[in-house]
Formats: structure tokens, C-alpha cells, sequence
């Protein structure tokens, strides 16, 4: 379990904001400087990346490629293939979005050591509008052979991912936001690659989810209790592969499912569970995310809200679910 759910409700309390990607850039750090095959390539997104840190330590280890994501990628593969562990960081609609051709032969059909990490993934990007709003990078990943999957929950949990998929064998894809979003984890809470955590154990229904939408349905299933509504919370970071066990057992214990992803809907988090439970335990599935449309410009906050992403729109759909 990550972490006891009385840390868990007190962390999210303490409103300690800080973005996912600001995890990336701090564990690229620390990879610096003890793996010196690390090498990081961005298109002209440095600072957004919050890889700018690492180019200013490692300035012969850094390769800002300029606006040009399929060659970076192109470039990574031959770097990953000569035994660098290549980071390409940018935008998830950049990359992978633009550059998925690269992606699929250059590095994952020849299992190239290249990790790829998406930022600015969600509508929580914001006012950047739905031409910077990836909505549909796991879907697109996820399909490709041996290419790992990840969506972190939060920033501690974004260091970690980093630090392992350096340590991991293959290409892996990680997305993260732009936003400052609850830091609810600590350096100590586990993280493995492909296996989830349960933030909070439940019997009438089970929320699936990744990222930091979440939280915000840790925190609708912590009022459900006074409800006497008892939830249960997976996160599902790794889509790919997929903890078939944990969700299978939890499907078996509350027969309800949802799923809640700030993506698309179809092809996502939500479609990689469905696909799983429709084979092994069918059970009745509601997922909650992006339905078929692009995202827009707005207010985080209000983005979250009106894709029903909030904390209160997750509770009335709960509510609705449980008393049909």
C-alpha cells in the first residue's frame, strides 16, 4: 500500500502543491549524477520540462534538438542502441503525438533503452487550449509491443518512476501535468513498476485510476464514508503492463467498478480495465475521463469541473451508481 490512508488524508490536508514534472527534473538530477550514460534530448522545452537543470550540470549529456520531435526521437533510438539511456522530453502531443512513427520502428520494434516522457498531459493544462492538451497519449502507447506504460500519481511518485524506468530494461512512456497538484506520497511510500497500491480499501465499489485527477477521487470516496458508502482506491500507475491481480481481486470484492482518467475514455486507463474484466470477471464498468472531444481553454479548476473530473461530480456519479 502506498501509504496508510490517515497519512494519506493528511497529506492531501496539508495542501502541499507541487507539478509532476518538477519530479522528473529533480530525479534526472540525481540520475546525473550517479549513472553517467544518462543523457537527456528535449525539442526546445527545456524549462517546461524542467529539464534545464540537468542541461546547466550536464551540458555535454544534454541535446536540445530544437523543434523537431520525429529527428529526437531518431536520435535517442541510435544513442539507446550504442548503450546511452536516452530521456526525450516534451510535450505528450509532441511526443508522442508527433513523432509516434519513431517511436513504434525506431524504438520500440528495436526495443531501444529509450525512456519518453509526455508532459502537459490532460485539460488541466489549461488556457494552452486543446491543441496542448493530450488526451490520448496512453492510448496510443499502450498499443505498442514492448513499450511500458506510466501515469504518476503525484511529484514523489514522478521521481520515483524516473529513477526506475532509468533502471528498467526497454522503452517506457511516462506522462505528467503541468499544474501544481497534492503531494500525497512520501520518498519512503513503495513504488514498483507494474504493480498498484491500494490508497484505501472498500467493499461496495472500487475507483481505478492514475495521475493527479485521483485524488480527487481518494478524497469523494473519504466522504462517501460518512455516507456509510465504503469505496475502494487503486492506483493503477502502471497502464502497461497491467496489475491484472490487483484488479482482479478487487473487481471479485465490490462487483462495481469505475475507472477515472484525465484522457480520453475510449483507448485509456479505462479501456485497458474493461478489456481485462470483460475477459476474466465481467462486471459493470463506468469510466470517467474525456468522452470523445477535444479539450478547451479554461481554468484548470474549471476544465477539471467540467469534464466531471471534480471531487464533486466524481461523488453524485458514485451515488448514482450505487442506488441504481
Amino acid at each position: 500500500m502506498i501509504n496508510s490512508q490517515a497519512k494519506l488524508i493528511k497529506n492531501v490536508k496539508k495542501h502541499q502543491l507541487v507539478p509532476t514534472r518538477n519530479g522528473y527534473g529533480e530525479a534526472l538530477l540525481e540520475l546525473g549524477q550517479t549513472n553517467p550514460d544518462v543523457v537527456v534530448l528535449t525539442g526546445d522545452l527545456a524549462e517546461s520540462t524542467r529539464v534545464d537543470k540537468f542541461a546547466a550540470a550536464y551540458p555535454a549529456r544534454f541535446f536540445d534538438c530544437g523543434v523537431a520531435e520525429q529527428n529526437m526521437m531518431g536520435i535517442a533510438a541510435g544513442m539507446a542502441l550504442e548503450g546511452k539511456i536516452p530521456f526525450v522530453s516534451s510535450y505528450a502531443v509532441f511526443s508522442p503525438g508527433r513523432n509516434w512513427d519513431q517511436l513504434r520502428v525506431n524504438v520500440c520494434y528495436n526495443q531501444a533503452n529509450v525512456k519518453i516522457a509526455g508532459a502537459h498531459t490532460g485539460v488541466s493544462v489549461g488556457p494552452d487550449g486543446a491543441t496542448h492538451q493530450a488526451l490520448e497519449d496512453i492510448a496510443i502507447t499502450r498499443v505498442l509491443p514492448n513499450l511500458t506504460v506510466i501515469v504518476p500519481l503525484d511529484y514523489e511518485e514522478t521521481k520515483k518512476a524516473t529513477i526506475a524506468a532509468a533502471k528498467h530494461a526497454g522503452p517506457v512512456y511516462f506522462r505528467f501535468a503541468r499544474e501544481k497538484t497534492p503531494v500525497v506520497t512520501t520518498p519512503k511510500s513503495p513504488f514498483k513498476i507494474g504493480q498498484a497500491n491500494i490508497l484505501k480499501e472498500g467493499k461496495d465499489l472500487s475507483i481505478i485510476g492514475a495521475g493527479p485527477v485521483l485524488i480527487n477521487a481518494f478524497l469523494a470516496a473519504i466522504e462517501l464514508e460518512k455516507e456509510k458508502i465504503s469505496i475502494e482506491v487503486i492506483n493503477l500507475h502502471t497502464i502497461k503492463p497491467l496489475d491484472q491481480k490487483t484488479i482482479l481481486t478487487s473487481a471479485q470484492k465490490t462487483k462495481r467498478i469505475v475507472t477515472i482518467e484525465e484522457h480520453q475514455i475510449n483507448g485509456g486507463l479505462g479501456g485497458a480495465v474493461s478489456e481485462f474484466l470483460s475477459e476474466s470477471y465481467p462486471v459493470p464498468i463506468t469510466r470517467l475521463g474525456v468522452s470523445d472531444t477535444f479539450g478547451e481553454s479554461g481554468q484548470p479548476d474549471e476544465l477539471i469541473a467540467k469534464f466531471g473530473l471534480d471531487t464533486i461530480s466524481i461523488i453524485e456519479k458514485i451515488k448514482l451508481i450505487i442506488n441504481s
